[in-house]
């Protein structure tokens, strides 16, 4: 079925307003991009988010570990078949969505399995591994918006477009990592690459006020360099931009521009990491979602 070839029913419409109203209240950064696509892609892209943000609040949540592992195989299940889920509005949405685009819902799978990683308390020895990781919880989704912005090459050359997809996929994780490495670690999880923290002779720890220990000055180049990897995967995953239509690339650019901005804080000063989560200010959120509208058109 192609986008808005029919009219959808009341409750499909009313499935489409819930996936919105979650992302309006849980995706701050996300909704300063979706809001610029137009109405089918946007209540696409929030259905997608609408169940991601399912499934990482099972994987963040307090439910006992047995409780998790089957909520998680029990999403792993409806994604497969989100149309059996007629009373789920979700659900119900992402049906729909597929439909219309051509989502690989599979990718919600590797979203999952990254979930799981974090519960049996996964580390990463290099970046390869870590990439592993990344890939599953933030590449799929970059995978999945690519279905709803549904460009000519995913046709031409799906290779080459889903691997960009992926790749701004990794270095949006690989900023999370960063502004939440203090947060992880009080959770008990650790993402830097052992052999990062090796390399730099750090070892994360909190001190007595509950911030990261700086390592006597070490920390700080160690978060430089990470960023700058960040910073190269950006550079390569905005290739992806020429490839979509103005609402798609303002929407991308808008979000990864945001993103960006605020690895470009994290570079700047960070030893803010250490003992508070760096965000971005609102007014400069809408700045870049503004300036995102008038990104250049691909050459011909």
């Amino acid at each position: 079925m192609r986008p808005g070839s029919s009219s959808r029913t009341p409750d499909v419409a009313a499935a489409y307003a819930q996936c919105e109203r979650i992302v309006g209240a849980e995706a701050r950064n996300f909704a300063y991009g979706i809001r610029l696509l137009p109405l089918p892609k946007r209540q696409a892209l929030s259905a997608v988010y609408a169940f991601a943000r399912r499934v990482d609040d099972i994987g963040d949540g307090d439910l006992p570990a047995a409780a998790k592992n089957a909520a998680l195989d029990e999403a792993r299940k409806q994604v497969a078949a989100p149309g059996d889920f007629p009373d789920d509005p979700v659900l119900l949405a992402l049906a729909d969505s597929a439909a219309r685009y051509p989502l690989d819902l599979g990718a919600f799978g590797e979203l999952i399995d990254g979930c799981e990683m974090d519960q049996l308390g996964t580390s990463y020895r290099t970046w390869e591994e870590l990439a592993v990781y990344c890939r599953c919880v933030a590449g799929s989704i970059g995978r999945l918006s690519l279905g709803v912005f549904d460009p000519p090459a995913l046709r031409t050359e799906p290779s080459v477009a889903n691997a960009l997809a992926d790749t701004l996929g990794l270095a949006l994780q690989l900023t999370n990592i960063l502004r939440d490495v203090r947060e992880d670690l009080t959770n008990g999880r650790v993402y830097l690459p052992q052999e990062d923290l090796d390399a730099h002779g750090c070892v994360l720890r909190l001190n007595a006020e509950g911030n990261l220990d700086p390592q006597d000055g070490r920390l700080l180049p160690l978060i430089r360099a990470e960023a700058q990897r960040a910073e190269q995967l950006y550079a390569e995953g905005l290739r992806l931009l020429p490839l979509l239509d103005r609402r798609s690339r303002a929407c991308c650019g808008a979000l990864s521009g945001i993103y960006r901005a605020l690895l470009h804080r994290i570079e700047a000063k960070p030893e803010a990491v250490l003992s508070t989560r760096v965000s971005v200010p609102a007014a400069r959120k809408l700045s870049v979602a503004l300036g995102a509208l008038i990104l250049p058109a691909p050459r011909s």
